[in-house]
């Protein structure tokens, strides 16, 4: 048996009981202890083809060891009992021991085993040899004819086997603490077969020799196919753990967290299954991320090292080369002067390097660094492994990144980057609790005061350009700690770190200036005008909420006072508006001041009207045309959002069963207010209106906030599952804005997903809004689910979008918001009746081309 002992190359100095030497002087002091009295020349004439025999079968039978890897140390089990035991039968244990050693000597050099190695196993080679030669002179005079001479032999080799495994166990307890119950099962299972193996072999050999030395020509084939068959054996069962490592491997992989961690835990894969020194693997960056190196390794590891991160390292080019790149192994033996010094920067023997690929599409690098064994490199099997290996790791990879790409939009700003309102109350909430009440920030809220009439004018487009003009003056202008963020519409935030008050002032008053200029958009020369309004805390606040109220009450007072305005208590007389709204919601229902619009949504293959959404509108006599998120958010404000949805419920119901009435099937859509779930009696509410009009459940769509997905309160109860019951269809409305996982989707009774308007407008200019998009849908036909595109404006999006398989489109492509006259007139004009496929009961219209 040889042991390869743990590598020290590269390792700080260690402690006596540590340093590999400390094994190898035992073992040549037990060699000399038990050899000194036993390896002694036997008085007469020496067999001397005997001992060249031994020694060339000791070489041979080195050579095809079986190879078994224990973490930092690999045994090599070979048929070298076989050569014991003619040597010792034939010509000694002295001579038995030359021949051995000089075996060993050739083989261990041939390997290029370290010296403390080296020393290590030809002393354990003599141990083994010296108890073997005492166990056999404690029989007195053998027979290769008689029983008690093979129990003898037999009796030798197992204890010279155990005597070496007792050595062997010091060493690893010695160098890397106890090897462990596992370590002794296989080591004495082994140290009973092989010996029992190579006795019954030679024990067979010596008798037909004996008989005959013509039996040489049939006994030595016959070794020798046993040599190939053991040798064959022991690949063929590397390949087949290799196989079910490779597996094993890949549902780790897919259990991996989707944070740095994750990548870590790869990496920590594939140690394991190459039994590797350390594995690297390398990144390129990823949305706010910089580049990532992560090295998991023993402890004497650094956290980093030269060449992965390196482009212009000779063995990630070959790795990641576009047109010839793949895994490639790189050995000292084999390199080149240039591959030489890369692995001298590495501090390593070999490499394997291997290209992942990113959700973006850029490569990274993943590289595997010398096998926690000398004695067992890698070879072309391992790179083929790490072949396996990689479709493994690209998926994880991409599922991180993109899983990352979700979480990102959650709080980012589909068209300028920025971080927008969610992200932005989350920053504020954790800069204000890191010290109550001792934390001074500013917060500036600045509205781009031509937004709305460049949108209405030149359309969004142009509008989109203007703000990522106006983004890139906050960006440039504001002081260094500053966070930057984009609201709504045209609206930024910039949070001011550290800054009073007045300090606050100063900076939204700099930033107007600044931003003071004009811009070519859509080839025409336009101002950016900026409006500020002004709020810090803690004069103004101590909460997100609180901070960036004020600053919106604060902004509307911008637009009357020079541009710039500062939250005071007055300016909150303002909201009187919003209070006057709040009571007169029930009367504007009772007079029909709110109305609601329906825009369609068509089938993306067939060009069938499959759905009317409906939006609701509020003419105000007095303050004109309110915005639906004014009265709303106020509505749920005061409690009376339950009211609303039941109007908006039964307007949608009405117009549903008028199209019933004339035979044809349209289904419509209700936006359904989070706070609206919490109240007992919606399913009923839902139920009773639908026997009201008459109306199947299939045709109703209650659309949900993503918010409702992370509201434990929602996902802890059965008001869903009790919606869904009713037959209508549930569906997630502005999908990516939120902070839902697809883990929760799953978790609900959710039929489809509306991809929200910010990732689908700039979709046609914009390849990573695409990307975005093309993965939404794919994950959400993955759970089952169907996808709505909202905001489709131009026929290059739809063509994108129903290239990637998404199933409905709603947009100004379409149509509008139409009244309910209006809407009638563009059914006229616009589409035509579908016969009723059969089994359906009713028609269905279709937009004509």
């Amino acid at each position: 048996m040889v042991v390869d002992a743990p590598s020290t190359a590269g390792a700080p100095r260690r402690a006596l009981h540590r340093s590999p030497w400390a094994p190898t002087l035992l073992a040549v002091v037990l060699a000399v202890a038990f050899g000194v009295p036993v390896l002694h020349p036997a008085i007469g004439p020496v067999s001397w083809w005997v001992v060249g025999l031994v020694f060339v079968g000791g070489v041979v039978a080195e050579s095809v060891p079986l190879h078994v890897e224990f973490g930092r140390e690999t045994y090599a089990f070979s048929l070298m009992d076989l050569v014991l035991v003619i040597g010792l039968l034939e010509v000694g244990p002295f001579w038995t021991f030359v021949a051995r050693t000089l075996a060993l000597l050739v083989t261990l050099v041939h390997q290029r085993y370290q010296l403390p190695k080296l020393v290590f196993n030809i002393a354990n080679g003599a141990l083994e040899v010296a108890l073997a030669g005492l166990v056999l002179g404690a029989f007195g005079s053998l027979d290769i004819a008689e029983p008690l001479t093979w129990l003898a032999l037999l009796t030798a080799l197992i204890a010279s086997t155990l005597g070496g495994t007792l050595l062997v166990s010091t060493a690893i307890t010695l160098t890397a603490g106890p090897p462990g119950w596992e370590f002794w099962r296989g080591m004495l299972a082994t140290g009973i077969v092989m010996p029992v193996l190579g006795v019954g072999i030679a024990i067979v050999v010596l008798i037909l020799v004996g008989s005959s030395a013509w039996t040489l020509v049939v006994v030595l084939p016959l070794v020798i196919a046993v040599l190939l068959l053991f040798r064959t054996t022991a690949r063929v069962g590397r390949e087949r753990r290799t196989v079910q490592q490779v597996y094993d491997f890949a549902r780790r992989v897919e259990e991996v967290s989707p944070d740095e961690a994750g990548v870590r835990q790869i990496a920590s894969a594939v140690r394991e299954l190459l039994n590797a020194e350390r594995v690297a693997l390398w990144l390129p960056p990823f949305l706010e991320d910089g580049p990532r190196l992560v090295v998991v390794g023993n402890a004497e590891v650094p956290d980093w090292y030269a060449g992965p991160s390196d482009p212009e390292d000779p063995i990630r080019r070959r790795a990641v080369d576009p047109v010839g790149g793949g895994p490639v192994l790189v050995a000292s033996a084999t390199a080149t002067d240039e591959e030489s010094a890369a692995l001298a920067r590495r501090g390593a023997d070999e490499v394997l390097g291997a290209p992942v690929v990113t959700a973006a599409g850029e490569h990274g690098y993943l590289e595997v660094c010398d096998r926690r064994s000398d004695l067992v490199s890698f070879e072309a099997g391992d790179r083929a492994a790490l072949d396996a290996m990689l479709t493994h790791v690209n998926a994880a990879i991409r599922q991180q990144q993109l899983l990352t790409r979700i979480r990102y939009d959650a709080d980012h700003d589909a068209l300028t980057g920025l971080p927008n309102r969610q992200r932005l109350a989350v920053e504020i909430d954790t800069l204000l609790s890191a010290e109550p009440g001792d934390v001074r920030a500013g917060l500036v809220f600045a509205s781009l005061d031509n937004y709305t009439e460049v949108t209405d004018t030149l359309g969004h487009a142009a509008s989109d350009e203007l703000l990522l003009v106006t983004a890139g003056l906050l960006r440039e202008h504001a002081p260094p700690r500053a966070l930057v963020a984009r609201m709504e519409g045209g609206q930024f935030a910039v949070l001011l770190p550290g800054l009073s008050l007045p300090a606050t002032e100063r900076a939204a008053r700099r930033l107007r200036d600044a931003a003071a200029t004009r811009a070519r958009v859509a080839g025409l020369d336009l101002d950016v005008l900026l409006t500020f309004g002004v709020a810090a805390a803690p004069v103004h606040g101590d909460t997100s909420g609180t901070l960036m109220q004020r600053a919106d009450v604060a902004l509307l007072a911008g637009h009357s006072s020079g541009g710039v305005a500062s939250y005071h208590p007055v300016l909150d007389q303002q909201s009187l508006r919003r209070l006057q709204l709040g009571t007169e919601l029930e009367s504007a229902m009772a007079e029909k001041q709110i109305t609601v619009v329906f825009q369609p949504i068509v089938d993306t293959r067939t060009s069938d009207i499959v759905s009317v959404e409906t939006l609701v509108r509020w003419a105000h006599p007095r303050y004109g045309n309110v915005p639906p998120d004014d009265f709303i958010g106020l509505a749920e404000q005061i409690g009376r959002i339950g009211a609303v949805t039941d109007y908006v419920l039964d307007l949608a119901l009405e117009r549903c069963r008028k199209w019933l009435d004339q035979d044809i099937a349209l289904s419509v859509a209700v936006n359904l207010s989070a706070k609206c779930l919490a109240e007992p009696d919606l399913v009923d509410r839902v139920r009773a209106a639908l026997r009201r009009h008459g109306v199947p459940g299939s045709l109703l769509t209650l659309e949900l906030t993503e918010g409702i997905v992370v509201d434990d309160s929602v996902r802890n109860s059965t008001v869903l599952a009790d919606l869904h019951a009713l037959g209508l269809r549930l569906s997630m409305d502005d999908f990516g804005t939120g902070y839902s996982s697809l883990s929760q989707l799953r978790q609900l009774p959710i039929d489809e997903l509306k991809i929200d308007k910010s990732f689908v407008l700039g979709m046609s200019t914009s390849q990573s809004e695409s990307f975005i998009a093309r993965s939404i849908v794919e994950l959400a036909h993955n759970l089952g689910l169907r996808v709505v595109a909202e905001g489709v404006e131009d026929e290059v999006t739809r063509d994108l979008l129903a290239e990637m398989g998404c199933d409905k489109l709603q947009g100004f492509l379409v149509s509008r918001p139409l009244p309910d006259d209006r809407l009638e007139n563009w059914l006229l004009a616009r589409t035509g009746v579908r016969s009723a496929a059969p089994g359906a009961p009713h028609r269905r219209l279709f937009v004509r081309s």
